[in-house]
């Protein structure tokens, strides 16, 4: 019963990593395709973290810096914060964008006073599914207006926000006036151990028939010898 089961856990390891090859290409060929608009609300009901997470997608609108959110974060820069600005486009539908980092000590939009962009902006970058809960071992707080995921239903509720996408979009690169926030920090990475998993199972199962040949051979020994 051991052998088998140890058998059954490692061919479901080799299943997990073949599943998960196939996500790391499609996400892989998500990345680095050619940005299309992003999903309108005729198109919210179908937007998945399966089929969508990290596409690259454009939008335009005009941001409001009024209703901007910041959300825990660390980065190679240091810890610090992802700033979430709300784009109003002109078909009335809100898009929580996620614009960078900030460190600390420019969390006040006084503290990078040329980094508001005003009028109509272009946007382009990976398109990211609602965080919901909370991260960092924390819950969110709303009432406190203290944020430690990108949460988009909690966070348009407490601003306000309405008609917005059930996703968020993590800018790409492109220099802000003043260098803050900076975007392109999105980590597009996936842990792939199942083989090691699959491997380990396998081995457990020899060593499971190892073990049974041991003891088989002593019990025969002793019944030898009596």
């Amino acid at each position: 019963m051991l052998f088998a089961g140890f058998v059954v856990l490692g061919g479901w390891q080799l299943q997990r990593l073949a599943w998960k090859t196939d996500l790391i290409a499609q996400v892989e060929a998500r990345v680095h395709a050619a940005p299309q608009p992003a999903p309108g609300p005729d198109a919210w009901p179908t937007v998945s973290r399966e089929t969508d997470q990290y596409r690259r997608v454009t939008a335009r609108g005009v941001f409001r810096h009024d209703r901007e959110t910041l959300v825990q974060a660390v980065t190679d820069y240091g810890s610090g914060f992802w700033v979430m600005t709300p784009l109003q486009t002109d078909t009335g539908a809100t898009i929580l964008i996620n614009r960078g980092f900030v460190t600390p000590q420019r969390r006040l939009q006084k503290d990078r006073p040329d980094g508001q962009a005003t009028g109509e902006q272009q946007v382009t970058g990976l398109l990211r599914i609602t965080e919901p809960r909370g991260g960092f071992l924390r819950t969110n707080d709303p009432a406190g207006d203290r944020w430690y995921s990108r949460d988009i239903a909690a966070i348009a509720a407490a601003k306000g926000l309405s008609n917005v996408a059930p996703y968020f979009i993590d800018a790409g690169a492109t220099p802000n006036p003043d260098g803050w926030p900076k975007g392109g920090l999105t980590i597009v990475k996936f842990p792939n151990s199942h083989l090691v998993y699959a491997l380990t199972w396998f081995g457990m199962a020899l060593l499971t028939l190892v073990g049974f040949w041991v003891v088989a051979r002593e019990v025969r020994r002793r019944r030898s010898a009596r």
